[in-house]
């Protein structure tokens, strides 16, 4: 089979070929990393390329195929993690810097269940300097998006996106503290998932927010998610937070059958927030889905508009916590806004992180009034992307004395806040030019 044929195949595809011997997992993995080299040094979505690494697990891969034992859908294809999560003998730069040659000693829970499961990892993806940078000025400088690489892939999972969107890999792990996972899932128009709080361990997962953090599959088909997530979620004695729920089978439950889903759609805040030709495109998804059986019911979430601000404000407040010994080491090694926000966030009071933190437990009931009435809400999920920002205009431009205007992305901080699962998939196009993707979120 040609390396064209390869690449353009989702996960689940390529798992059937290599299942029946059709194709090999050393010919998949050949064929990615020929479009890696081909297209990564324009679009900058992998940070290292573990090429030999990769071969040797693809070569142990086939032996084990041939000899009928057969891991499952995941056994011989590829994956690339955000460079947030730990790779045990491989550097994990967080996209900064300040750990540019950190190589840890351990393995996070995700890659070693991936790993486990037979699927090879191909090296790690660019990102925004620890999940909060500019995306412009950190480490190893900006991933572009692949629909014109004059435009930003969306972030924190920037390169996760990017090497999505090019068929760099077929799938791809990200990490969601506000909408990491899927504010690149929509800019670059492929499935983001955040899954429910918990559902997935976040043991070698360089911290962000110990309150907010995901993470997650990102992927090009939504049976590529459910693959995924089948393999990465339960519970990790390692993680505290780690849900003991039983992992139910996520692959089972894609019918296609929508009749008498409800599906709630919010009459407040939501579509406001969105472009024009998003918010069009998002109520004609929504139109369809009624035409194919499910019922529409109108919502409200009073205080949605509030979970920015709030999100923002918890958020920072315990990156500033987790990267405070790195900060008074190594302050000139950060992105200049990643500095800027953590320096800041130590101002924060008390008082307003408290409010937040109310803010947060006023919106779990409000979701929890919402799922009364509807079995899934749906809202816009992102997109068309912006332009890439110069470096000199990628820092705060608020001047002492100013207000400061409210921080923006309720409709996926959301999601965080509540712990709530999310997830983005395209939905249609913007008119151009150019032509960029836009997203549905349910």
């Amino acid at each position: 089979m040609a390396d064209a044929e390869i690449v353009f195949r989702s996960g689940q595809e390529l798992a059937t070929l290599i299942k029946a011997r059709e194709v090999s997992p050393v010919d998949v993995v050949r064929a990615y990393l020929g479009r890696i080299e081909t297209l990564n040094p324009g679009l900058n979505a992998f940070i290292t390329v573990t090429a030999d690494h990769a071969i040797a697990r693809a070569r142990d891969a086939q032996k084990e195929i041939a000899a009928g034992k057969y891991r499952g859908p995941l056994h011989g294809i590829p994956y690339a993690p955000k460079d947030i999560l730990a790779t045990k003998g491989i550097r994990t730069t967080n996209g900064s810097k300040v750990t540019a040659d950190w190589v840890p000693a351990y393995e996070s829970t995700i890659t070693a269940r991936l790993n486990r499961a037979g699927a090879i990892m191909l090296g790690k993806l660019n990102l925004l300097e620890f999940a909060m940078g500019s995306g412009v000025v950190s480490g190893f400088g900006p991933a572009r998006n692949p629909w014109d690489p004059e435009y930003a892939p969306g972030g924190s999972s920037s390169g996760s996106g990017t090497a999505l969107a090019a068929y760099m890999t077929p799938l791809a792990v990200g990490t969601d503290t506000g909408g990491s996972i899927r504010n690149p899932a929509a800019m670059c128009g492929i499935v983001g998932l955040k899954q429910t709080y918990g559902r997935v361990s976040r043991y070698g997962v360089t911290t962000l927010s110990w309150t907010l953090d995901h993470a997650g599959p990102m992927t090009k088909t939504v049976a590529d998610a459910a693959a995924m997530l089948q393999v990465i979620a339960g519970p990790d004695p390692k993680d505290p937070t780690a849900a003991r729920e039983p992992v139910p089978d996520y692959s089972a439950a894609l019918t296609g059958q929508v009749k008498g889903l409800r599906i709630g759609v919010p009459t407040n805040y939501f579509f406001d927030e969105a472009r024009p030709e998003l918010a069009v495109s998002v109520r004609a998804a929504v139109e369809h889905l009624k035409q194919m059986g499910a019922r529409v019911i109108d919502v409200e979430v009073p205080h949605a508009n509030l979970a920015g601000s709030a999100g923002w404000i918890i958020a920072m407040a315990e990156g500033a916590c987790f990267h405070e010994k790195r900060l008074k080491e190594h302050p000139e090694l950060f992105d200049p806004l990643v500095r800027e926000r953590l320096e800041a966030a130590k101002f924060y009071p008390a008082v307003d992180y408290i409010k937040a933190m109310r803010i947060r437990t006023i919106l779990m009931d409000e979701m929890r009034r919402v799922f009364q009435k509807c079995d899934v809400m749906a809202v816009p999920g992102g997109g068309p992307a912006s332009r890439l920002e110069p470096p000199e205009t990628a820092r705060s431009d608020v001047k002492p004395g100013s207000r400061s205007t409210p921080v923006r992305g309720g409709t996926t901080f959301i999601g965080d806040m509540t712990g709530l699962p999310a997830i983005v998939i395209p939905c249609g196009f913007s008119a151009g030019p150019p032509v960029l993707p836009l997203t549905i979120q349910f």
